[in-house]
């Protein structure tokens, strides 16, 4: 069996999970083996499991070469606690898996998770505020107009211009654009943007667009410092200026700015376990619970690496601003200890590297409800960020040009509409232009002498000389 690249959607945590244990039920070698004087027929040991799978979730697109064993293992207790796998007694539901000579085998029911029934989504179009509509509250009804007192000669002007019934007349509102408008047009451009580059129908499978806070767009896109890190106007909910001393401290090594030299060994990685320890007690991961399915989503994309940059773009744009600093703060940390050859192993055993991923893969994603293959997904979503963290957590120039192009064009619509003699000055039209400054008749160029000579035409006979 083939594995497939699993797209972005809705449920994508739901079908990786049935696409592994597809695979893993079709590769997995089945044999007969003995234990305590007894023969098990189509079962495996425990370490032939690991292997196997390992080699599996290596080789799959979905997941790649940076899983480790030890998450194969994690994987594989989920499937015993889930009945994928049993013992040879039939035993399951409980995560005692080890990488061992145990003996397991395959149920004969299906494992496979059901899809969770919703009605069909029609192709979703984000909709624009219409700015022409009355702020709430305001009606015609309820406009409040002056009493007059009618006399016979103001009702024979008024009823001698109009000849039959004369319709009601509409109130045209004309405002001009608010702070309000222009952040619901960056919210309504860059869900729309979201959607196209993710190639869904509609957002509504995996993001509630209500909960999204347009406010945080337009901070994040304008309030950020040179560097492109964002400047937050809270000034309580940026870091505590320790775990910035650490941070920088080995982001910066061996040039420790704001610490003094270490002065015993293994310093390096008692600072490493502070700055884990103080991201690992968090409520919440820094792309929060209510986006996790909007990221899982964004892997599917990863093979086409513009797309899966750009929609990590926008979709980082979405977060509060205090969790895009210390995402950046964090990512861009994580990917100067993993190149900076100067910086003593924090591990004795697994590269710098694969420390990172493991040490903050789930204060960066993972779900609300837990899920069986959050690790794995947080992994991989973690590594694709420190390869192009520079870019992906940037301000997106195009979709920022188009968006400010579209809300210049709304004012001036807007000025038109409520000056339109001083628009018509300020910005003439190229027929207003032509009535103000006529142009000079144009004179024709001279005839040239040498195209009035024609090249020497051979005399053809016509019909009307013939005899």
């Amino acid at each position: 069996m083939e594995p497939r690249l699993v797209g972005p959607g809705p449920y994508r945590a739901t079908r990786l999970w049935n696409e592994i244990i597809e695979l893993f039920r079709a590769e997995m070698p089945l044999r007969k083996h003995r234990c305590r004087f007894k023969s098990y027929e189509r079962c495996f040991k425990a370490s032939e499991a690991v292997d196997c799978l390992h080699e599996l979730l290596g080789s799959n697109q979905n997941f790649g070469p940076e899983v480790t064993r030890n998450q194969t293992v994690k994987l594989l207790k989920k499937f015993l606690k889930n009945h994928v796998i049993e013992d040879i007694k039939g035993r399951w539901g409980k995560e005692d898996f080890q990488d061992d000579g145990h003996l397991y085998r395959f149920p004969p029911s299906s494992p496979l998770k059901p899809y969770p029934k919703k009605p069909s989504c029609a192709k979703e179009v984000i909709k624009f505020p219409d700015w022409n509509e009355p702020k709430a509250g305001t009606s015609q009804e309820h406009i409040p107009v002056k009493s007059v007192i009618m006399n016979s000669e103001m009702w024979y002007k008024r009823h001698s211009i109009a000849i039959g019934e004369v319709p009601a007349c509409k109130l045209v509102f004309r405002r001009e654009l608010t702070q309000r408008n222009i952040e619901e047009i960056w919210k309504s451009m860059t869900l729309s943007q979201l959607q196209k580059v993710l190639g869904l129908d509609s957002l509504d499978e995996v993001l509630d667009t209500k909960l999204v806070n347009s406010k945080h767009i337009v901070q994040n896109a304008y309030n950020v410092n040179k560097q492109g890190i964002v400047a937050l106007e809270d000034k309580s909910k940026e870091l505590p200026h320790w775990i910035l001393s650490a941070m920088k401290c080995l982001a910066n090594w061996p040039s420790c700015s704001d610490l003094k030299q270490p002065t015993y060994s293994g310093f390096e990685r008692d600072v490493f376990k502070t700055i884990v320890d103080y991201f690992g007690q968090m409520k919440e991961p820094l792309l929060t619970f209510h986006f996790f399915d909007v990221f899982v989503s964004v892997l599917g994309l990863l093979q086409k690496h513009s797309k899966a940059v750009e929609a990590l773009q926008i979709s980082c744009l979405l977060l509060p601003p205090e969790n895009r600093k210390r995402l950046q703060l964090l990512v861009r940390m994580m990917a100067r200890i993993s190149f900076n050859k100067d910086l003593p192993p924090l591990s004795d055993s697994v590269r710098t590297r694969t420390v990172m991923v493991q040490a903050f893969s789930r204060c960066i994603l993972c779900s609300k409800d837990e899920m069986d293959l959050d690790e794995l997904l947080a992994a991989k979503l973690v590594s694709f960020l420190m390869d192009n963290y520079q870019e992906i957590l940037s301000v997106p120039s195009a979709l920022k040009c188009s968006i400010e192009e579209y809300i210049v064009h709304l004012q001036r619509v807007q000025f038109q509409k409520s000056y339109p003699e001083v628009y018509r000055v300020r910005f003439p039209t190229p027929e207003s232009e032509a009535v103000l400054f006529p142009e000079k008749t144009k004179q024709k160029p001279p005839i040239l002498m040498w195209a009035l000579k024609k090249p020497f035409q051979p005399f053809h006979r016509t019909r009307s000389f013939r005899m």
